[in-house]
């Protein structure tokens, strides 16, 4: 049984997991030519990405790799902050993800680094952090409001990394055609990405 579910890292283990995705896992990202994708770890960073996903979201390439993360975008980038038209609820989520790693990696300085920094900076967390909520992967619709392109309505579905249990992946959809959809092909343009 333990062979078939792979290994399992003990709450509280002091192990690091990677940082880095694998190169198939890249190229399947980069495939990915009409849909924003991206890759987190532990901790919620952002490990890897596609070029819609920058264009749609920000340049992860252009952040220190410290910013690189979903929960610090969500509370302390004030650009992030806006296009999330539900934010309250989004950094909720994000805030419950986050308590779920805390509960499995008690030991991970790095997280509790991350918690403390947020805690002094925003008030919002220091709230919702202390309020328990635990959360884990869920189909989500979500709306944004871009500054290129405008609104858009997108659906997000997280897939764990095949071989990498703390690494998910997470693709977001639009209906077709919907305005955006049209949006997201505008945007892709933008970004120089190829569309089928």
């Amino acid at each position: 049984m333990h062979s078939i579910a792979g290994p399992k890292q003990r709450p509280g283990s002091r192990t690091q997991t990677t940082s880095r995705v694998d190169p198939q896992t890249q190229r399947l990202l980069d495939s990915l030519y009409e849909v924003p994708a991206y890759v987190f770890g532990r901790r919620l960073d952002i490990l890897a990405w596609n070029p819609l996903a920058a264009a749609l979201f920000t340049d992860y390439g252009a952040l220190p790799e410290r910013h690189r993360n979903l929960i610090w975008l969500t509370f302390l980038d004030p650009d992030y902050r806006v296009m999330n038209t539900d934010w309250a609820r989004v950094a909720q989520e994000c805030v419950a993800h986050l308590r779920m790693e805390a509960r499995n990696y008690p030991s991970d300085q790095r997280l509790a680094e991350l918690v403390g920094t947020l805690s002094v900076k925003d008030a919002d967390f220091r709230t919702w952090w202390g309020s328990q909520q635990v959360t884990g992967a869920a189909l989500r619709r979500k709306i944004y409001q871009h500054p290129l392109v405008g609104p858009l309505t997108l659906d997000s579905q997280q897939f764990d990394v095949s071989g990498k249990p703390d690494q998910h992946l997470v693709v977001f959809t639009a209906e077709p055609d919907s305005s955006s959809h049209e949006a997201l092909k505008l945007l892709a343009q933008w970004a120089n990405t190829p569309v089928a």
